[in-house]
């Protein structure tokens, strides 16, 4: 027998998460880059919560713990950013850090 199940069980979210992430990148050129960073990196979150929480149809391409480590660092990532973008405060003191 196959392990492979049926079309709907291998595909997963995978339409789910490549929907948000297709709106995410469309805010971000046409509506705002803040807006469209939080919304890309969010769904990029969800999509780490989904892995964890078993789902993984087309997401799951390494282990479980390396997916989620990954989606979830590159999904904050991404919605720290897209929160740094305009505040010149919090991105001096970042680059104060920096500086020596």
């Amino acid at each position: 027998m196959s392990d492979q199940g049926t079309g709907r069980e291998s595909w997963g979210p995978y339409p789910l998460i490549l929907a948000g992430a297709v709106v995410g990148v469309i805010a971000i050129f046409f509506v705002d880059p803040r807006w469209g960073g939080f919304a890309l990196g969010a769904v990029v979150m969800i999509a780490a919560a989904l892995r964890f929480a078993g789902y993984g149809g087309q997401l799951s391409v390494r282990s479980k713990r390396t997916d989620v480590i990954t989606l979830a660092v590159f999904g904050f990532v991404l919605v720290l950013t897209s929160l740094l973008l305009d505040n010149n405060q919090l991105k001096a003191l970042i680059l104060s850090l920096f500086d020596r």
